[in-house]
């Protein structure tokens, strides 16, 4: 009985001690399993956070490409949901001091990384390009989210340790429990049962919550990667547009000048920049120091508060408004169309201003040129008027003083009044002569002469005229020369001309004659008012005296304009070789810069009918497709040299002066041939700027072209008498044959 009791009592004893283990052990299975799904759900609100951080800024990224509303909706959606997210992460963890501590690290890294995103989309819409450029470029966002993402994988590193450690333990306490129960009885076999049947749902339960962490990260990620795709393809179609509207907006002939409200430049293309010398980042005061400003007029100054930038910036619009730049580093100065607008935020204050500058430099120099030609039409109609009827009263005067001389020939104070008042009629007649060959109204007798015969002529008259500090050299063109012309009236052109020279050299130099066989065709037709496109004989007056500055050149031709001193002149010469020109049915063209001498050409009409020029689509001319970098300062010939070359399969680079074409040189610009003006404005001829090119580039091909003769430039010594010269005015033929002569030819240095 006792030993029953006893066996009773170890049995007893060993049933409470194994249920009190069975107990102690499903105690602990009961807790692992309830700290890995609470470390199973830390690691899912950390997922979710992260994944909800990358959401926001992908949302905020795809705005910044497209501006699509969607992706701010998306933005919204995200913002609202990580604030619980993160307190969640934050109530999950609040019993591991390490893991809280690394949230506290990063909780305003989370708060400002949303921020910033939002802060995008805010300037975004607010068009801020400004602000957007100074949050990119200091990267706050990508170095805020690096940090993030950083503690983020450190946090889940640890709890998957956790998870690992907690699984195992499970495990273990679960291999325990089997145990017991094995070498339990009857009941113990029930609660072996029992706590295995609560370890496997454990298990299970672990393995389920984990296949759904799983699941739900999956399609979190195939999210992401559909986003950063849509967000790839809307960026590539934002760059294509971009590069399309770059191209197209730096293509422009208009300039387009975008400036905030300091007046700083925030976006231009190069045609402002070639008016304006401008660039982005420039200020509204180094555009003035580099430009000053004038009305149409070219003369008075517009005030600094009256600029079209500031009046735009005034919140003032405007249109068609003309202004003439003058740039302070000699170049060229432009004439210029600005319509402006002032650019306005959401609130409604004035963000910028936006101005349109359309160049009207060559329009208005055609205007110019025809204005010219209708003032010299009517001056020349309204002194022949005032020729012819003056003409009438002389005639009657000079009848009477010839019939008063007969009655006073024997009172010698009478007779010699008389006298003076003849001589002084005779002068009034040699006016008057003068004034109807101006206003093409004096008797003609054209016929077929020989040019060069009246030429040979007129050039022995001259030297003992001139004297002999002035050269006098006649280059004739090969043979028969015939003009249908007065011939007397073109020797007296001739010699009006040569003293002309003559006086523009007080202290001797050279004075060359010369003849050839040209043609004028349409397009220089189209840009020289009254010229008649066909053959012509042209006679060339050139001399190596003082030049004559632009304003003399504008009215060279008007009666009574002289630059000599009183007495010295009476102003009718030119005008007189004009009207000659222009009634006769020629051409007359002037080229003269300060200091360089003046040519001026006659074109004369060439024997009875004027042949037509040769049609120059029945010509086969040469072609290619090499770079040429043209400088002229003239925009009309200028204009109409691009527009040849780029038909002839050229690419072309322009400037407008030397300066100009150095600043392209220094930009190491490449091209294949320098194809300049000899004369130029600003104090750099074409031979001084092809020099200073070849000291870095000694293979350059150089072909000139001047207005002055081929043989007055090399009188002159602006080239060497070897050098490419192509006079103007020329042909597309011409043109192209010279242009493929310089580049098939030798070198400047001589290589081929």
């Amino acid at each position: 009985m006792i030993r029953r009791r006893v066996a009773i009592g170890l049995g007893f004893g060993t049933l409470l001690a194994i249920g009190a283990a069975s107990t102690a052990l499903d105690i602990k299975a009961r807790s692992d399993t309830t700290w890995v799904e609470h470390t199973l759900q830390v690691l899912e609100t950390s997922s979710e956070l992260r994944v909800l951080l990358r959401q926001a800024e992908a949302a905020s990224r795809g705005f910044a490409l497209s501006g699509a509303d969607r992706f701010v909706t998306e933005f919204e959606d995200s913002r609202s949901r990580i604030p619980a997210a993160w307190a969640d992460l934050v109530q999950l963890v609040q019993d591991n001091p390490a893991q809280s501590a690394r949230l506290r690290a990063i909780d305003e890294d989370v708060q400002r990384r949303v921020a910033l995103a939002g802060e995008l989309i805010r300037r975004n819409a607010a068009n801020d390009r400004a602000g957007l450029q100074a949050l990119m470029a200091s990267a706050a966002g990508p170095a805020t989210m690096a940090t993030i993402n950083g503690v983020l994988d450190s946090f889940t590193e640890e709890e998957r340790r956790l998870l690992a450690v907690r699984t195992a333990t499970s495990r273990r306490t679960g291999t325990w429990l089997l145990a017991i129960d094995l070498a339990g009885v009857g009941m113990l076999m029930v609660i072996a049962a029992y706590l295995v049947r609560r370890a496997y749902q454990s298990d299970r339960a672990l393995r389920s919550s984990l296949s759904r962490s799983q699941a739900t990260a999956t399609s979190l990620e195939a999210q992401a990667l559909q986003q950063r795709g849509d967000l790839a393809a809307a960026y590539d179609e934002l760059r294509r547009s971009s590069a399309i509207l770059e191209t197209t907006f730096n293509s422009m002939a208009e300039g387009v000048l975008v400036v905030d409200p300091r007046g700083t430049i925030m976006l231009s293309n190069s045609a402002v920049g070639h008016f304006l010398g401008t660039d982005v980042g420039k200020t509204f005061a180094e555009m003035l120091e580099a430009n000053r400003f004038y009305e149409n007029d070219a003369i008075s100054r517009i005030g600094d508060e009256d600029l079209p930038i500031a009046r735009a910036l005034r919140g003032l619009s405007f249109d068609r408004r003309e202004v003439v730049v003058k740039p302070t580093d000699g170049r060229p100065q432009f004439r210029l169309m600005v319509s402006g607008r002032p650019l306005r935020n959401s609130d409604g204050a004035i963000s910028g201003a936006a101005l349109v500058y359309h160049d009207v430099t060559e329009v208005h120099e055609i205007e110019r040129l025809l204005q010219q030609a209708q003032k010299l039409d009517a001056i020349g109609k309204l002194t022949g008027g005032v020729a012819h009827d003056f003409n009438n009263m002389l005639t009657i005067i000079t009848g009477s003083i010839e019939m008063l001389i007969d009655t006073v020939h024997d009172r010698p104070a009478a007779a010699e009044l008389a006298v003076l008042i003849s001589r002084a009629t005779d002068r009034c007649t040699e006016l008057i002569r003068h004034l109807l060959a101006f206003a093409r109204k004096q008797p003609l007798r054209p016929r077929d002469i020989d040019v060069n015969a009246t030429v040979e002529d007129i050039a022995k008259l001259l030297r003992p005229t001139l004297g002999e500090q002035v050269e006098i050299r006649s280059i004739l063109g090969e043979g028969d020369l015939i003009a249908y012309i007065d011939s007397a009236q073109l020797a007296n052109a001739l010699v009006n001309l040569a003293i002309n020279a003559r006086d523009a050299m007080p202290d001797g130099g050279k004075l060359l004659l010369e003849t050839t066989k040209t043609t004028l065709d349409e397009a220089y037709a189209a840009a020289n008012p009254g010229v008649v496109p066909g053959a012509y004989v042209m006679v060339a007056v050139s001399d190596t005296g003082t030049g004559m500055p632009a304003e003399v050149k504008n009215r060279a031709f008007e009666p009574f304009f002289t630059t000599k001193e009183a007495g010295k002149g009476s102003g009718l010469g030119l005008s007189m070789v004009y009207g000659f020109v222009k009634q006769s049915g020629g051409h007359i063209k002037l080229y003269s810069e300060e200091n360089s001498g003046t040519t001026i050409r006659l074109y004369l009409p060439a024997a009875h009918v004027m042949q037509p020029a040769e049609p120059e689509h029945e010509q086969v001319l040469p072609r290619g497709s090499e770079t040429i970098l043209v400088v002229e300062d003239d925009p009309l010939v200028r204009d109409f040299v691009l527009a040849q070359l780029q038909g002839l399969g050229y690419a072309t680079l322009v400037a407008s002066h030397a300066a100009e074409a150095l600043a392209l040189v220094g930009q190491d610009q490449r091209f294949d041939l320098l194809f300049t003006d000899v004369i130029m404005p600003g104090g750099v001829s074409g031979r001084q700027l092809a020099e200073t090119i070849m000291a870095t580039r000694p293979s350059l091909r150089v072909l000139y072209t001047s207005g002055y003769t081929d043989n007055a430039i090399i009188e002159n010594r602006q080239l060497l008498p070897d050098t490419l010269l192509l006079t103007k005015p020329y042909r597309r033929a011409e043109l192209a044959q010279m242009v493929r002569r310089a580049l098939d030819g030798p070198t400047v240095d001589g290589s081929g």
